[in-house]
């Protein structure tokens, strides 16, 4: 396993963006309730704020609940909402201490109110902090947000304020939900799944991706520091080729 030495931090991803795969899996192995999943994955959020830091890393987005997730037994639904909430309280004051500022994304209309008022309350918290940005991706889904932005960008072509032709990929970025911070350089899925299950589909265009068979209940420092040492051994090329790439790196 990889260590925080092993790492060149001036070569770290700036933004990573975590698909937190397979509580439900890990509480099964065990004969527990997927609740319990869900609880002991909070530790490897914990975990992965602190190797992020660590790291070098400013910007750290999860798939914390997808628009999808809805359709799961409410029962289960209902957990997630309160362990988020609960989850959210407990460690505000841990993440004012590390410097971790807190921001969301996603289709909120449909998220409780408690745990909305919660969030809200962290969010303004830790608007000072300036060592690492955790991003909560709550009933997101990257469908959702590009309907939602080409409705907005539709309305104003309606309206007169933009013109069709105006739309370009500039444009659409800074519409997205995630506008406010880069995309990632770096996603990574736990859990040994290997497919993107909807997630930030626009801003993972050139992100390096990563999968583990890990399970993220016991995805802690070392398995993302291996996630990092494996994105500093790769080239990105951005459609150039090696050649360009090498000489590009080495007149800097």
């Amino acid at each position: 396993m990889a260590t925080l030495e092993q790492i060149d931090k001036t070569r770290s991803p700036k933004s990573v963006a975590i698909i937190m795969d397979g509580n439900g899996r890990w509480a099964r192995q065990r004969g527990m309730d997927r609740s319990e999943g869900h609880k002991a994955g909070i530790d490897s959020l914990h975990d992965s704020i602190e190797a992020a830091k660590w790291a070098g890393v400013k910007y750290l987005t999860v798939y914390a609940f997808s628009t999808e997730n809805w359709n799961r037994p409410q029962k289960e639904v209902d957990t997630l909402m309160n362990l988020i909430a609960y989850a959210v309280e407990l460690e505000t004051p841990d993440m004012i201490r590390k410097g971790v500022r807190l921001g969301m994304i996603g289709d909120f209309s449909r998220v409780p109110k408690f745990a909305m008022d919660k969030l809200k309350w962290s969010i303004e918290q830790t608007k000072n902090c300036q060592d690492i940005t955790l991003i909560i991706a709550l009933s997101y889904s990257a469908r959702w947000e590009l309907v939602d932005t080409m409705q907005r960008l539709a309305r104003q072509c309606v309206e007169g304020t933009i013109k069709p032709e105006e739309i370009d990929q500039e444009m659409i970025s800074r519409n997205l939900t995630t506008s406010w911070y880069p995309d990632p350089d770096l996603l990574i899925r736990t859990g040994g799944e290997e497919r993107i299950s909807n997630f930030m589909l626009w801003q993972i265009s050139y992100s390096e991706l990563y999968f583990t068979p890990v399970l993220w209940p016991d995805f802690h420092h070392e398995q993302f520091y291996d996630a990092i040492v494996d994105y500093q051994s790769r080239e990105r090329r951005f459609g150039k080729t090696s050649a360009q790439v090498q000489a590009e790196a080495g007149t800097k």
